[in-house]
């Protein structure tokens, strides 16, 4: 008994008829790729079986026109059972002797003529609801439809990228100038990694102002001075002595931090973390995909909905970083060339900034800051290993990893194994390796990381300052060890064991007698 009835529902069609299991669990699967049609859940479906031609694995299925939220079903059982995909209700039914269905887990990977030992692991997105009866489907189907109906997808990126943030920047900026603050010459995109929280006015007043908007712009203290918080961690020695850097980081931070009516009530940066680690794990399992099967697996359309409307993984959210810190120095950088100084003139190689004139020409100030964004994220940047930033969202947003070819991840070029490795036509050569963005580099407080909330920010924080401690105390005794000649056997803590599984059949190779008095000279 391998064979199950399927029935796939969307908002415009039902189709059923009966399948191979194996297939009703493909489709699971693809649910991954965030499919809102069946068209788009046909086009998931290529990740886990591979097409040899342009015929559907449901050519043979009946079709009818869906009528929300009470679909048309095929209940009678077949085989093994029956199994029920509402790409609607977002809701998966099985009642079958040949599987269960889960949220996440793995298919085998079918290449067109049979199925093959590569395992793909998928998870489905949060919001579905897994059922193991019929019943229980159609007893959840209406209120669900209905929820998802009455939500109405929003454009993120519209107003995270857009009018909105620009408008914020400048009004932010414009402010900051009027404030007296000294403001060094400088290079628009000098980058500046200053530690910083979310942004307060020691006197409780704000900027007065609001942008067009609707939303508050950013409260800044008395003269653009900087006002301390338990909130942070550390600040690098050039923004320590930069006022004007910290600053920018509050602006960044209240940008980041402060609910919009335009994003549905919620902050940008919830909005952005919301789905992180479901887009990381998405691609974490094309990556392996692709080490498993030397091919790239099949991206998301641009036309898809799962496409139009992505979530952020970290390789936006770092990138977007970097573009709004640019942005609001490039802002400041406009803003020292074209306000009138105070005493109109140059002191010591640093201008003040006196009352701004009015903004009149915001338009133009918008426009032109349009412009540097669009530069900023169409060019070539050293910082990406010269890749282009709006490519590196794109492929995210495609769920399509960023592949370096075994040459490109040769760190010595001169090294005669290095150069082994790298020659991927031998059989040493290195297979596919990825690039990836970590964040290293951003401001260390709550506001920059990607912790969802505070309390796991400094559980976070505990963890690494604890294993700091432990590392420094081991490191120190094994010193004064070593100063007092005492010989030093192996430690996992920092002799860990490259290759734990590995078992020689040869002993001599792992023996002391393998290796020679200088290199064990050096080992010690």
């Amino acid at each position: 008994m391998s064979e199950v009835k399927l029935n796939l529902i969307d908002t415009q069609q039902v189709l059923h008829g009966t399948i191979h299991g194996s297939v009703a669990d493909a489709c699971v699967a693809a649910l991954s790729a965030e499919p809102e049609t069946i068209a788009e859940l046909r086009s998931a479906l290529t990740r886990y079986i591979k097409p040899l031609d342009d015929c559907s694995p449901f050519a043979t299925f009946h079709s009818s026109a869906s009528t929300c939220p009470n679909p048309p079903l095929d209940t009678e059982p077949w085989d093994a059972g029956i199994v029920v995909i509402d790409l609607a209700a977002r809701i998966v039914a099985s009642e079958s002797t040949y599987s269960m269905p889960q949220p996440s887990g793995e298919v085998d990977y079918h290449d067109g003529t049979k199925s093959t030992e590569v395992a793909v692991i998928y998870r489905v997105p949060d919001d579905w609801l897994f059922v193991n009866s019929v019943e229980a489907y159609l007893w959840s189907c209406e209120r669900r439809v209905r929820e998802r109906l009455a939500q109405t997808p929003l454009d993120l990126r519209e107003v995270l990228y857009g009018t909105p943030l620009l408008e914020f920047i400048i009004n932010a900026v414009a402010t900051l100038t009027e404030t007296g603050i000294v403001i060094p010459v400088r290079g628009a995109g000098n980058a500046h990694n200053s530690g910083a929280d979310f942004p307060h006015s020691a006197d409780g007043e704000g900027l007065g102002e609001r942008s067009a908007s609707g939303d508050q712009t950013l409260p800044l203290s008395n003269g653009g001075e900087a006002t301390s918080t338990s909130d942070t961690k550390s600040i690098d020695n050039e923004a320590a002595e930069d006022p004007l850097a910290r600053e920018i980081s509050r602006i960044h931070a209240c940008w980041l931090m402060t609910p919009r009516e335009d994003l549905g009530g919620s902050a940008p940066r919830d909005v952005m973390l919301a789905r992180q680690d479901f887009i990381d794990f998405d691609l974490h399992t094309r990556s392996m995909q692709w080490s498993l099967q030397d091919e790239g697996p099949p991206c998301l359309a641009p036309d898809s909905f799962a496409y139009r409307f992505a979530g952020f993984g970290t390789h936006e959210w770092v990138i977007y970083y970097d573009l709004v810190r640019h942005l609001l120095w490039s802002a400041l950088e406009n803003f020292r060339q074209t306000q009138v100084c105070r005493d109109g003139r140059a002191i010591d190689n640093v201008q003040v900034i006196g009352q701004a004139e009015d903004l009149t020409g915001i338009h133009s100030l918008i426009n032109r800051l349009a412009q540097i964004k669009t530069n900023w994220l169409e060019q070539p940047l050293p910082d990406f290993d010269g890749r282009i930033p709006a490519i590196l969202i794109d492929n995210e947003r495609k769920r399509l990893p960023i592949a370096l070819r075994p040459r490109d991840m040769i760190v010595d070029e001169d090294c005669p194994v290095c150069q082994m490795f790298g020659d991927e036509t031998t059989p040493l050569g290195m297979g596919v390796g990825f690039w990836h963005l970590d964040g290293s580099h951003m401001d260390e407080d709550f506001v920059f990381s990607s912790c969802k909330t505070r309390e796991e920010w400094e559980a976070e924080n505990h963890r690494r300052e604890e294993f700091d401690k432990e590392s420094n105390r081991r490191w120190e005794e094994r010193q004064q060890r070593i100063a007092r000649g005492e010989p030093l056997g192996p430690d996992p803590f920092f002799d860990p064991d490259p290759f734990p599984d590995l078992e020689f059949a040869d002993s001599s190779l792992v023996s002391d007698e393998s290796i020679d008095d200088d290199e064990k000279e050096f080992l010690q």
